[in-house]
């Protein structure tokens, strides 16, 4: 079982920056994807940013250039760098961990939430 705590949500204005933790526990962090997935009041959630094993990185268009995902497998925590946030980065964000024998993130964490103001 995999335990993911998310931390580092606020409401900050529009430019401004976040960054989000994730601790895991409960696996081999370091053998896992991770990637930070958002959702949107009425809207569908949507995968923001992941990390593979190894280190590849993927952004959606909306965040590329803005945001950086890293993780300290020491630390067993995944990172979610926000830069030049706007309003419609406002959602909750969930950190999310997919096992090496999956092909989905089986296990997710509670959720923080991210409000920009304009």
């Amino acid at each position: 079982q995999v335990q993911l705590v998310e931390s580092g949500g606020g409401l900050v204005q529009a430019g401004g920056s976040l960054r989000l933790s994730c601790a895991a526990s409960g696996s081999i962090f370091s053998i896992n994807a991770m990637g930070w997935y958002r959702q949107a009041p009425g809207k569908e959630r949507e995968l923001v940013a992941a990390i593979s094993s190894g280190g590849s990185t993927y952004y959606a268009d909306s965040v590329k250039g803005r945001f950086t995902i890293s993780r300290d497998n020491a630390k067993n925590t995944l990172y979610l760098q926000m830069n030049s946030l706007k309003p419609e980065d406002t959602a909750m964000y969930y950190c999310a961990s997919k096992p090496p024998y999956s092909d989905y993130y089986d296990y997710w964490g509670q959720g923080t939430q991210v409000t920009v103001s304009s």
